[in-house]
Protein backbone atom coordinates (compact mmCIF):
# COMPACT_ATOMS: atom_id res chain seq x y z
CA UNK A 1 0.00 0.00 0.00
CA UNK A 2 1.36 3.39 -0.93
CA UNK A 3 0.69 6.77 0.64
CA UNK A 4 -1.66 7.56 -2.25
CA UNK A 5 -3.77 4.48 -1.56
CA UNK A 6 -4.26 5.17 2.14
CA UNK A 7 -7.28 6.94 3.64
CA UNK A 8 -5.15 9.75 5.03
CA UNK A 9 -7.38 12.36 6.67
CA UNK A 10 -5.53 14.57 9.21
CA UNK A 11 -7.96 16.02 11.71
CA UNK A 12 -10.92 14.43 9.98
CA UNK A 13 -12.48 15.33 6.66
CA UNK A 14 -12.74 19.08 6.06
CA UNK A 15 -15.15 20.64 3.58
CA UNK A 16 -12.76 23.57 3.10
CA UNK A 17 -9.23 22.38 4.00
CA UNK A 18 -6.51 24.97 4.76
CA UNK A 19 -4.60 25.06 1.46
CA UNK A 20 -7.67 25.29 -0.76
CA UNK A 21 -9.16 27.96 1.48
CA UNK A 22 -5.93 30.01 1.34
CA UNK A 23 -5.62 29.63 -2.44
CA UNK A 24 -9.22 30.68 -3.06
CA UNK A 25 -9.02 33.68 -0.70
CA UNK A 26 -5.73 34.83 -2.24
CA UNK A 27 -7.12 34.54 -5.77
CA UNK A 28 -10.23 36.51 -4.83
CA UNK A 29 -8.18 39.27 -3.19
CA UNK A 30 -5.86 39.52 -6.20
CA UNK A 31 -8.88 39.60 -8.53
CA UNK A 32 -10.33 42.52 -6.56
CA UNK A 33 -7.02 44.35 -6.91
CA UNK A 34 -7.05 43.59 -10.64
CA UNK A 35 -10.32 45.48 -10.85
CA UNK A 36 -8.93 48.49 -9.01
CA UNK A 37 -6.43 51.19 -9.94
CA UNK A 38 -3.66 48.60 -9.47
CA UNK A 39 -5.13 46.21 -12.05
CA UNK A 40 -3.08 47.26 -15.04
CA UNK A 41 0.24 46.97 -13.18
CA UNK A 42 -0.66 43.58 -11.69
CA UNK A 43 -1.51 42.10 -15.05
CA UNK A 44 1.46 43.69 -16.79
CA UNK A 45 4.09 42.39 -14.39
CA UNK A 46 2.36 39.30 -13.01
CA UNK A 47 1.09 37.64 -16.20
CA UNK A 48 3.17 34.94 -17.89
CA UNK A 49 4.71 36.61 -20.93
CA UNK A 50 6.20 34.32 -23.58
CA UNK A 51 9.97 34.21 -23.98
CA UNK A 52 10.92 36.27 -27.01
CA UNK A 53 7.59 38.02 -26.88
CA UNK A 54 7.12 40.44 -29.76
CA UNK A 55 4.71 43.10 -28.52
CA UNK A 56 4.56 46.84 -29.09
CA UNK A 57 4.60 47.70 -25.37
CA UNK A 58 7.89 45.88 -24.75
CA UNK A 59 6.54 43.56 -22.02
CA UNK A 60 8.71 40.51 -21.41
CA UNK A 61 9.15 37.35 -19.36
CA UNK A 62 10.45 37.51 -15.77
CA UNK A 63 11.37 34.69 -13.39
CA UNK A 64 8.53 35.33 -10.93
CA UNK A 65 5.80 35.01 -13.57
CA UNK A 66 5.46 31.16 -13.51
CA UNK A 67 4.05 31.66 -9.98
CA UNK A 68 2.29 35.02 -10.12
CA UNK A 69 0.26 34.19 -13.24
CA UNK A 70 -1.57 31.52 -11.21
CA UNK A 71 -3.29 34.23 -9.15
CA UNK A 72 -4.49 36.42 -12.03
CA UNK A 73 -7.80 36.00 -13.87
CA UNK A 74 -9.44 37.75 -16.77
CA UNK A 75 -13.08 37.82 -15.68
CA UNK A 76 -15.51 36.84 -12.95
CA UNK A 77 -16.49 33.68 -14.86
CA UNK A 78 -12.80 32.78 -15.26
CA UNK A 79 -12.02 32.92 -11.54
CA UNK A 80 -15.38 31.46 -10.46
CA UNK A 81 -15.12 28.27 -12.51
CA UNK A 82 -11.42 27.82 -11.70
CA UNK A 83 -11.99 28.15 -7.96
CA UNK A 84 -15.12 25.98 -8.09
CA UNK A 85 -13.17 23.22 -9.90
CA UNK A 86 -10.32 23.54 -7.41
CA UNK A 87 -12.73 23.06 -4.52
CA UNK A 88 -14.75 20.29 -6.18
CA UNK A 89 -11.79 18.11 -7.15
CA UNK A 90 -9.19 19.27 -4.64
CA UNK A 91 -10.98 18.85 -1.30
CA UNK A 92 -10.65 15.08 -1.13
CA UNK A 93 -7.09 15.18 -2.41
CA UNK A 94 -5.94 17.58 0.31
CA UNK A 95 -7.80 15.59 2.95
CA UNK A 96 -6.12 12.37 1.82
CA UNK A 97 -2.62 13.67 1.15
CA UNK A 98 -2.37 16.38 3.76
CA UNK A 99 -1.93 20.13 3.27
CA UNK A 100 1.83 20.16 2.74
CA UNK A 101 1.73 17.51 0.01
CA UNK A 102 -1.22 19.19 -1.67
CA UNK A 103 0.48 22.61 -1.76
CA UNK A 104 3.64 21.04 -3.20
CA UNK A 105 1.59 19.24 -5.84
CA UNK A 106 -0.49 22.31 -6.75
CA UNK A 107 2.49 24.57 -7.39
CA UNK A 108 4.41 21.81 -9.17
CA UNK A 109 1.52 21.52 -11.62
CA UNK A 110 1.16 25.29 -11.95
CA UNK A 111 4.85 25.93 -12.58
CA UNK A 112 5.06 22.89 -14.87
CA UNK A 113 2.12 24.24 -16.85
CA UNK A 114 3.96 27.56 -17.19
CA UNK A 115 7.11 25.85 -18.51
CA UNK A 116 5.18 23.90 -21.15
CA UNK A 117 3.28 27.04 -22.10
CA UNK A 118 6.52 29.00 -22.51
CA UNK A 119 7.74 26.41 -24.99
CA UNK A 120 4.42 26.32 -26.87
CA UNK A 121 4.02 30.11 -27.08
CA UNK A 122 7.60 31.19 -27.84
CA UNK A 123 7.57 34.57 -29.58
CA UNK A 124 3.84 35.13 -29.09
CA UNK A 125 2.76 38.68 -28.16
CA UNK A 126 0.04 37.48 -25.78
CA UNK A 127 0.43 36.68 -22.04
CA UNK A 128 -1.18 33.85 -20.08
CA UNK A 129 -3.06 34.19 -16.77
CA UNK A 130 -5.14 31.90 -14.59
CA UNK A 131 -4.87 28.89 -12.29
CA UNK A 132 -6.18 26.45 -14.91
CA UNK A 133 -2.85 24.67 -15.42
CA UNK A 134 -2.56 23.80 -11.72
CA UNK A 135 -6.25 22.84 -11.55
CA UNK A 136 -5.92 20.46 -14.50
CA UNK A 137 -3.19 18.75 -12.49
CA UNK A 138 -5.61 18.46 -9.58
CA UNK A 139 -8.22 17.01 -11.95
CA UNK A 140 -5.71 14.39 -13.09
CA UNK A 141 -4.91 13.47 -9.48
CA UNK A 142 -8.61 13.08 -8.73
CA UNK A 143 -8.98 10.79 -11.74
CA UNK A 144 -6.03 8.65 -10.62
CA UNK A 145 -7.30 8.42 -7.04
CA UNK A 146 -10.94 7.73 -7.87
CA UNK A 147 -10.93 6.31 -11.42
CA UNK A 148 -14.30 4.55 -11.17
CA UNK A 149 -16.23 7.33 -9.49
CA UNK A 150 -18.96 8.87 -11.63
CA UNK A 151 -19.05 12.53 -12.69
CA UNK A 152 -22.33 13.82 -14.08
CA UNK A 153 -21.78 15.94 -17.19
CA UNK A 154 -24.26 18.80 -17.21
CA UNK A 155 -25.75 17.13 -14.12
CA UNK A 156 -27.28 14.46 -16.36
CA UNK A 157 -24.79 12.16 -18.12
CA UNK A 158 -22.78 9.85 -15.79
CA UNK A 159 -19.17 9.30 -16.87
CA UNK A 160 -16.43 7.51 -14.92
CA UNK A 161 -13.70 9.87 -13.77
CA UNK A 162 -10.94 8.05 -15.65
CA UNK A 163 -12.77 8.48 -18.96
CA UNK A 164 -13.69 12.06 -18.16
CA UNK A 165 -10.05 12.99 -17.49
CA UNK A 166 -8.74 11.09 -20.51
CA UNK A 167 -11.35 12.69 -22.75
CA UNK A 168 -10.60 16.15 -21.43
CA UNK A 169 -6.86 15.64 -22.03
CA UNK A 170 -7.54 14.48 -25.60
CA UNK A 171 -9.73 17.51 -26.30
CA UNK A 172 -7.05 19.86 -24.95
CA UNK A 173 -4.38 18.19 -27.08
CA UNK A 174 -6.43 18.40 -30.28
CA UNK A 175 -7.45 21.98 -29.52
CA UNK A 176 -3.84 22.95 -28.83
CA UNK A 177 -2.66 21.44 -32.11
CA UNK A 178 -5.49 23.22 -33.91
CA UNK A 179 -4.39 26.56 -32.51
CA UNK A 180 -0.81 25.99 -33.60
CA UNK A 181 -1.51 24.71 -37.10
CA UNK A 182 -4.40 27.01 -37.99
CA UNK A 183 -3.21 30.13 -36.19
CA UNK A 184 -6.39 30.32 -34.13
CA UNK A 185 -6.87 33.38 -31.98
CA UNK A 186 -8.22 31.33 -29.07
CA UNK A 187 -7.45 32.80 -25.66
CA UNK A 188 -7.39 29.35 -24.00
CA UNK A 189 -3.93 28.04 -23.06
CA UNK A 190 -4.49 24.39 -24.03
CA UNK A 191 -0.84 23.37 -23.72
CA UNK A 192 -0.66 24.94 -20.26
CA UNK A 193 -3.54 22.66 -19.24
CA UNK A 194 -1.74 19.65 -20.66
CA UNK A 195 1.47 20.76 -18.95
CA UNK A 196 -0.29 20.83 -15.59
CA UNK A 197 -1.57 17.30 -16.15
CA UNK A 198 1.83 16.06 -17.32
CA UNK A 199 3.72 17.45 -14.34
CA UNK A 200 0.97 16.23 -12.01
CA UNK A 201 1.34 12.71 -13.39
CA UNK A 202 5.14 12.79 -13.04
CA UNK A 203 4.82 14.08 -9.46
CA UNK A 204 2.40 11.31 -8.46
CA UNK A 205 4.51 8.55 -10.05
CA UNK A 206 7.64 9.80 -8.27
CA UNK A 207 5.89 10.00 -4.90
CA UNK A 208 4.17 6.64 -5.31
CA UNK A 209 7.48 4.91 -5.99
CA UNK A 210 9.41 6.92 -3.38
CA UNK A 211 11.97 7.87 -6.04
CA UNK A 212 14.40 10.03 -4.11
CA UNK A 213 18.15 10.51 -4.43
CA UNK A 214 18.55 9.01 -0.96
CA UNK A 215 16.63 5.90 -1.90
CA UNK A 216 18.46 5.36 -5.19
CA UNK A 217 21.78 5.35 -3.34
CA UNK A 218 20.49 3.71 -0.18
CA UNK A 219 22.17 0.37 -0.91
CA UNK A 220 25.43 1.90 -2.10
CA UNK A 221 28.11 2.12 0.58
CA UNK A 222 31.84 2.75 0.51
CA UNK A 223 34.02 -0.27 1.34
CA UNK A 224 35.97 -0.19 4.55
CA UNK A 225 39.73 -0.68 4.53
CA UNK A 226 40.52 -4.38 4.32
CA UNK A 227 43.21 -6.70 3.07
CA UNK A 228 41.11 -8.07 0.23
CA UNK A 229 38.59 -6.56 -2.18
CA UNK A 230 35.21 -5.64 -0.79
CA UNK A 231 32.33 -5.90 -3.27
CA UNK A 232 29.50 -5.00 -0.91
CA UNK A 233 29.31 -3.79 2.66
CA UNK A 234 26.23 -4.76 4.62
CA UNK A 235 24.98 -6.54 7.69
CA UNK A 236 25.41 -5.45 11.26
CA UNK A 237 23.18 -5.19 14.28
CA UNK A 238 20.82 -2.73 12.56
CA UNK A 239 19.57 -5.58 10.37
CA UNK A 240 18.20 -7.47 13.35
CA UNK A 241 14.93 -5.63 13.76
CA UNK A 242 12.64 -7.62 16.03
CA UNK A 243 9.20 -8.79 14.96
CA UNK A 244 7.74 -6.76 17.81
CA UNK A 245 9.30 -3.60 16.38
CA UNK A 246 7.93 -4.37 12.90
CA UNK A 247 4.48 -5.01 14.38
CA UNK A 248 4.65 -1.66 16.18
CA UNK A 249 5.56 0.12 12.94
CA UNK A 250 2.72 -1.59 11.05
CA UNK A 251 0.26 -0.64 13.79
CA UNK A 252 1.45 2.95 13.51
CA UNK A 253 0.82 2.91 9.75
CA UNK A 254 -2.64 1.47 10.29
CA UNK A 255 -3.63 4.12 12.82
CA UNK A 256 -1.80 7.24 11.61
CA UNK A 257 -0.70 6.61 8.00
CA UNK A 258 2.64 6.00 6.33
CA UNK A 259 3.62 9.67 6.54
CA UNK A 260 3.70 9.44 10.33
CA UNK A 261 6.78 7.15 10.26
CA UNK A 262 10.20 8.53 11.01
CA UNK A 263 13.04 8.04 8.54
CA UNK A 264 14.50 5.33 10.79
CA UNK A 265 11.17 3.47 10.97
CA UNK A 266 10.86 3.57 7.18
CA UNK A 267 14.38 2.18 6.87
CA UNK A 268 13.63 -0.67 9.29
CA UNK A 269 10.41 -1.51 7.45
CA UNK A 270 12.21 -1.60 4.12
CA UNK A 271 14.96 -3.88 5.45
CA UNK A 272 12.38 -6.20 6.99
CA UNK A 273 10.57 -6.39 3.67
CA UNK A 274 13.79 -7.35 1.86
CA UNK A 275 14.47 -10.12 4.36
Amino acid sequence: MTRYDQPYSPGGFQVMPPAIKAIIITNVIVFLFQNSVFGSALTTYGALWPIGSNNSAGYSFHLWQPITYLFLHGSFAHIFFNMFALWMFGVEIENYWGTRNFVSFYFTCGIGAALINLVATYGSPYPTIGASGAIFGVLLAFGMMFPDRYIYLYFLLPVKTKYFVAGYALIEFISGLGNRTMGSGSDIAHFAHLGGMLFGYIYIVIRRNEWTIKRMFRNVSLPKKSKGPVLWQGGGKDDDTSEAEIDRILDKISSRGYDSLTAEEKRKLLKAGKR
